[in-house]
């Protein structure tokens, strides 16, 4: 029996991609740049191997496919992925579809798509969520390409994909590169959520001097109430962790310095791009920086005036605190689809992309529950933030946000994406600001003009000078 699905590519993410589709009864032909990595992975496969067959290079790959071919390349989606192009347009036929599952910007998605089209070839750009697990036993996927394409993939996306309630996590977003951008953004909301958990952390292990095990014990209880999700479920079991060399906490021996791969800042580009606002992501993006600074901090430790005595909020404070920030960070991030969707033409629909999120990816959640009920109804603007069920839970946690970001900055202690998330509701609830002195001061020195709010069409001010 013919494979159905071609993988090139067997890191860790492409041969557990295999693995798992091997597990749900797919048949699947593999390869490699280098050909031993092959008989490797067909060796580890164990009892799987037999829905796997291995090739030694791409051309015995694709001649193995029946057509319409579809191929899924686990390789790095940049030049290599150009590169690779080059290699595989000439062995492809008429509807034959290349997918590319790596990380990859959006814009390159969409040339490639582009590019293929002229063969008449489909390219699907496909984000995956979950890291190694996910790939292996379910991701949640987002896809973006052709309708011919994704009836190609769909039966095998959909028999690996995570599942909630029994409804796979995946789905056909749109063409081009409206997969990846999702993707993309999910990645963004990501780095908001760690960096908001790593603030309360820092709070409570750096202000008030707490064990990381006692801290560990707060973030599983709240693992149990509108906080779940894996993220929170993790922080607590990192904290209760011990190194096995010292004997102390892990937090403990890890430097403080985090790494990033790009997808955060490319969804802060993007946003801004689009005119919109993503601080939450640009907060975390920030803190990732700034945490890589390492002798400057410490040069301010040593010439800087020390943090002061942290009033510690409650824990209930702790816990809305970090729910209103999650609310409106995911809130900014739903906001930069939606922009997208307008701008590309891509008719993302945004209760579908909630609802792949629930299962398989990293920032899965009780919080997408409600929000993929929220888009089930209208909301008001199309914004999330003003969605009932939202709003409700706004008026709640808000004010404890408030005293958590009231309290850190009392103290010294830095709280970017919490500080940000707040500074974007008050603003967000503000029929007039204060932007009328930005529009007098560019007029003043640039005669730019202005609107006024009794009369049409561009103004300029009888200034004082």
């Amino acid at each position: 029996m013919a494979a159905e699905i071609g993988i090139y590519g067997l890191g860790t993410m492409g041969s557990a991609l295999a693995l798992n589709m091997a597990d749900k009864g797919v048949r699947v032909a593999v390869s490699n740049r280098t050909p031993g990595a092959v008989a490797d992975f067909l060796e580890e496969a164990g009892a799987l191997a037999d829905r796997i067959e291995g090739h030694d290079g791409l051309e015995a790959l694709i001649a193995a496919l029946p057509q319409p071919r579809t191929i899924l390349f686990m390789i790095p989606s940049t030049a290599p992925m150009d590169e690779m192009m080059d290699r595989v347009i000439p062995l492809l036929a008429s509807g034959d579809t290349v997918i590319d599952a790596g990380n990859a910007d959006f814009h390159a998605t969409r040339a490639r798509s582009d590019r293929l089209a002229r063969h008449d070839l489909h390219f699907v750009g496909m984000g995956v969520s979950g890291g190694e697990e996910g790939a292996r036993f379910g991701p949640s996927m987002m896809v973006g390409g052709t309708a011919h394409s994704w009836t190609q993939l769909k039966p095998v996306a959909e028999a690996i994909a995570a599942k909630f309630d029994g409804q796979p996590c995946v789905a056909h977003l749109g063409p081009d590169g409206a997969g990846h951008f999702v993707k993309m953004v999910h990645n963004g909301i990501e780095y908001a959520d760690m960096q908001a958990i790593a603030e309360v952390y820092g709070l409570l292990r750096l202000g008030a001097g707490e064990d990381p095990a006692a801290i560990g014990a707060r973030f599983a209880a709240w693992n149990e109430g509108p906080l779940q999700s894996f993220l929170v479920e993790i922080t607590a079991k990192a904290l209760a962790s011990r190194d096995a060399q010292t004997g102390q906490p892990m937090i403990d021996v890890i430097v403080d310095s985090a790494g990033q791969k790009g997808t955060g800042r490319w969804t802060v580009i993007e946003a801004l791009k689009l005119g919109q606002s993503a601080s939450t992501i640009e907060a975390a993006v920030g803190a990732r920086i700034w945490s890589s600074q390492r002798e400057r901090r410490a040069a301010g430790a040593a010439g800087l005036a020390a943090p002061g005595a942290l009033d510690l909020p409650s824990d209930d404070d702790l816990e809305l605190a970090l729910l209103a920030a999650r609310i409106l960070g995911h809130a900014q991030g739903f906001d930069v689809m939606q922009a997208a969707s307008e701008d590309y033409g891509w008719a993302l629909d945004m209760g579908v992309i909630a609802r792949i999120w629930r299962a398989g990816c990293i920032i899965r959640s009780a919080l997408l529950d409600v929000i993929s009920e929220a888009f089930a109804d209208e909301v008001p603007q199309g914004a999330l933030l003003l969605a009932d069920p939202m709003r409700a839970r706004l008026d709640t946690s808000v004010p404890a946000l408030r005293r958590v970001v009231g309290a850190a900055v009392s103290a010294g202690y830095p709280v970017p994406v919490l500080s940000s998330a707040l500074a974007w509701h008050d603003s967000m609830r503000q029929a007039r600001g204060s932007a009328a002195m930005i529009q007098a001061q560019r007029d003043f020195f640039g005669h730019h003009g202005f609107a006024r709010v009794d009369a049409d069409g561009q103004h300029h001010g009888s200034w004082t000078r």
